[in-house]
């Protein structure tokens, strides 16, 4: 079986990859997404950053696992991930953030789900964006699992989280 740089199988294998192997696949499948869609490098921070979430996009995975992918970012970030997605300039890009964060979220909630060999065993849902700074978001009833990782895009972080029931 081929396997890609990470040690992690080839996009599209049909056997699902062990859990303790999920971080590394959410890792690539967001510096994939982001080198491909945005034409922008992402790096893992070295370092615990904060995250001033001022724009998150939430998309919802079910079938045979269950959970919550997000992407929470500052509002210049998704301005500038607009702006490099649709290749117009930052001020004509800023109506477009959360569209392009939205679909950022799809993106890579799929691209995920297909390297952990679970592409087509789950849906995805419609994206939600929120934009301000007073909120959390909470997931009712159960024991869960999180996979957090935090990206410098541009100079700015960003965190990428994936919430998983049983």
């Amino acid at each position: 079986m081929a396997t890609n740089l990470s040690g992690l199988p080839e996009t599209g294998n049909p056997m699902p990859i062990s859990q303790e192997t999920w971080p590394a696949a959410l890792a690539e499948a967001t510096t994939e997404v982001f080198s491909m869609m945005v034409g922008a490098e992402v790096s893992a921070a070295e370092n615990e950053i904060r995250v001033i979430a001022e724009v998150t996009g939430v998309i919802g995975i079910a079938g045979a696992f269950r959970g919550i992918f997000s992407l929470r970012c500052s509002t210049s970030s998704a301005i500038k991930i607009a702006s490099q997605m649709l290749g117009i300039p930052p001020d004509e890009a800023s109506p477009q953030r959360a569209d392009a964060i939205g679909e950022i979220c799809n993106m890579v909630a799929g691209h995920f789900k297909d390297k952990i060999g679970l592409g087509d065993k789950c849906m995805l849902t419609v994206p939600t964006v929120m934009e301000g700074k007073d909120y959390r978001i909470v997931r009712p009833g159960g024991e869960c699992q999180k996979i957090e990782l935090a990206f410098l895009y541009a100079g700015e972080p960003l965190r990428i989280a994936l919430e998983t029931r049983k």
